[in-house]
């Protein structure tokens, strides 16, 4: 039987990118994340007349977010001299690319790694691109590392370094999209996946490392970039907010971001709930569940997703179903059930996947959407809850516990 350890992963580092990513020592601001009014002012420090700022600002929105250039000599209608003022006082490079793992479902796995802010360190991240059919999924985080602690989740038990900035947000988006050549008129880089037809990152889901709605101002300034029509063009309907429960907030996203949210659950019963998800203790079930049913917009066309990671005895038997129902109660809401991703020293197990389907069709039967999440990137530690930076690489002897474990799991399916 081939277990899960047998199948080929292409693992390597990725080509050095074609604009080596800023020195530490420059210190130089980048001009990625900004608005549009930041940009102007920015053009101002290099004395670009007042009168050409508003053209300046959508020549370097277009070259920043429609074609993905990561070097001012790109930008061949913007004059030389402007060019280099730009270039000795901002950077518009790109983070470094660490390693790029290859699952052998054709999940990808970036490790990022951006230069330090002030008197800090070199952070890396990890996102996660996922290709289906008609579609592609970009996996991206919010904060290096994590404070909630959540007792399934591999990135809980990394500390928060810091937040990530707006910049850092994007450079995600944008890095991946260079990789797999999703940017017009540009040449593919080598080792990149060829679009077929149209765009090969369609949708964007927050729910990397670290919770977004504790990084809220940097996280709404880069989704509405992303969002904006005149840029990068992701549609409000196809970006996706994931938060383990920061009520006060959950209406402040609907109301000043528009995206779709999703609530990561797990438990229909606070104490439960409070071992699983650690922020309940602050923000309980009731307050929660108040915040999504008055969430702006919310409709049977703008649902919420409401995740529930499947635990072996622990959340996922038909009772659970039967409250998870009656919990959500007139809630516009989808469900998706998480088959549990196992990671090096965790103490769950994935439930049975029969039972799985048992649940997601009594939920089906109460009226609810209730996919079941396939598993992707299991392989190269890039599915749900599983990412952790590689600066906290795992020991010897975890990697053995958790291919010990994957040999035992997948026996048992």
């Amino acid at each position: 039987m081939t277990t899960v350890l047998d199948m080929p992963v292409a693992t390597r580092p990725a080509p050095t990118p074609r604009v080596p990513a800023v020195h530490p020592l420059d210190g130089k601001p980048s001009l990625i994340g900004m608005t549009r009014e930041e940009l102007g002012e920015a053009l101002a420090e290099v004395r670009v007349p007042p009168k050409q700022i508003k053209m300046r600002v959508q020549q370097l929105w277009h070259w920043m977010y429609v074609r993905g250039v990561g070097d001012f000599d790109a930008m061949f209608n913007v004059s030389k001299d402007l060019r280099a003022s730009l270039d000795a006082r901002f950077t518009i490079s790109r983070p470094e690319i660490v390693e790029e793992q290859i699952s052998e479902d054709g999940t990808r796995k970036w490790l990022f790694r951006f230069p330090p802010r002030g008197a800090g360190r070199p952070v890396e991240i990890e996102t996660v691109y996922i290709p289906e059919e008609g579609r592609g999924t970009l996996c991206i985080s919010s904060q290096v590392g994590c404070t909630l602690t959540c007792s399934f989740c591999h990135t809980g038990t990394q500390k928060l370094v810091r937040n990530l900035t707006a910049e850092e947000v994007l450079a995600q988006l944008i890095t991946a999209r260079h990789r797999l050549g999703d940017f017009p008129d540009r040449d593919t880089p080598d080792g990149a996946i060829v679009p077929a037809d149209g765009r090969k990152i369609t949708n964007i889901v927050m729910m990397g490392m670290g919770e977004p709605l504790y990084n809220f101002d940097e996280v709404k300034k880069a989704l509405l970039i992303a969002a904006d029509n005149e840029g990068l063009s992701m549609s409000k309907r196809r970006i996706t907010l994931s938060t383990s429960g920061v009520v006060p907030e959950i209406f402040r996203t609907g109301e000043e971001i528009g995206v779709m949210l999703a609530i990561s659950l797990h438990a229909t019963n606070d104490d439960l709930r409070d071992l699983l998800v650690p922020i309940n203790k602050k923000y309980p079930l009731k307050d929660l569940i108040a915040a999504c049913r008055a969430y702006p917009g919310l409709s049977n066309a703008r649902r919420i997703t409401f995740e529930y990671v499947m635990l072996r005895e622990v959340n996922d038997s038909i009772e659970d179903a039967k409250a998870l129902v009656k919990l959500l109660k007139g809630i516009p809401a989808k469900i998706n059930l998480i088959p549990f991703n196992p990671w090096p020293g965790t103490n769950y197990q994935c439930s049975e996947w029969e039972q799985i389907e048992k649940f997601a069709d009594y939920i089906n039967q109460a009226g609810y959407a209730s996919p079941i999440r396939t598993p992707r990137g299991r392989d190269i530690l890039a599915a749900c809850g599983q990412l952790k930076s590689e600066s906290e690489r795992m020991k010897k002897t975890e990697r053995l516990a958790f291919e010990a474990m994957m040999i035992a799991n997948h026996g048992e399916e």
